[in-house]
This record gives structure tokens, sequence and C-alpha cells, in this order.
């Protein structure tokens, strides 16, 4: 019977600590209010006139703008060369802009008030912040107030919790 008791397994349990154990309590708040944007790409200015059984008794065209104003168009003098045969005639022509040298300044607000437009041109005003606002607690989430137009508030709560064995 001795012998039977000393064969018994050999059981150990480890204890748990509280050191095994990690909380991670994170908030954060960001606000983003939009700066303003102009985008302008100058375009040039091009004329080109194409055709078949025509006669051109003066070649439309352009005249050379200056750093102060556009180029100008010229008109032609175009006929059919001969009556009853078919006849084929394109005239197009793009007036580009004048070159601007400065730019207005930003406003009190922030915003370009009478920005410079090229012929491809992409603007934008600008956030308004108005009543944008966020707040950390150390009771609750974060909280966020909307802003004017062109804000962004974003408020966040991280919780982690980590247990090792």
């Amino acid at each position: 019977m001795r012998r039977a008791l000393l064969m018994l397994p050999f059981f150990v349990m480890s204890s748990v600590s509280a050191a095994e154990i990690t909380s991670r309590i994170t908030d954060s708040v960001q606000l983003t209010v939009d700066g303003p944007m102009v985008q302008s790409t100058r375009i040039g200015s091009s004329y080109s006139v194409s055709g078949s059984n025509i006669n051109v008794t003066t070649l439309g065209g352009m005249t050379v703008g200056s750093a102060t104003a556009p180029p100008t168009l010229t008109d032609g003098s175009y006929a059919i060369n001969t009556n009853g045969d078919a006849f084929t005639f394109s005239e197009s022509s793009t007036v580009g802009d004048v070159a601007v040298t400065t730019q207005s300044s930003l406003s009190s607000g922030g915003r370009v008030e009478t920005p410079n437009i090229y012929g491809n041109s992409t603007q934008y005003q600008g956030g308004t912040a108005g009543t944008l606002a966020g707040a950390l607690s150390a009771t609750s989430v974060p909280t966020v107030t909307a802003g004017g137009p062109g804000t962004t508030a974003i408020g966040q709560r991280t919780v982690e919790l980590s247990v090792f064995q």
C-alpha cells in the first residue's frame, strides 16, 4: 500500500502575479483647419487652319501679345477653289492667358480674397475655425465640437488590456 501512494503524480501550481496584467488608456484629440489653395496653369495661344479645295486670299492668324495684353486674332479671306467640287475647311484658335506677376496676399481670415486665375484653375478657399474645439477628460472619453467649413475634429480613446501567462 505504501508503494501505491508513492506512485501518485505530483502537481505544482504557480500563483498569478498582478505584475503580469497591464492596462493602458490613451486619449487624443486632433483639430485641423484647411488652408487656402490656388492652383492655376497658364494656357498658351494657338491658331490653326486647314482645308482642301480652298483658295486663300489672306491667311488668318494671331498677333503676338505682350506681358500685359493677350494676342489678337486677324481675319483671313478664304474661298472655294473649284466650284461644285467637294471641299473641307477648319479654322480654330485659342487665346492664351496674359502673364500675371503678383498674387493677392491672404486676408486676415486666411483666405485668398482676389486670386489671379488662368485658363486652367482650381481654387479652395480654406477652412474657418468657427466653434472648432476639443477637450480631454480624466474621467470620460474626449469630446469634440464641429467647426466651420474646411475643418476636421477627431476624438479617440484607445483601451488596451494585456494578460501574460
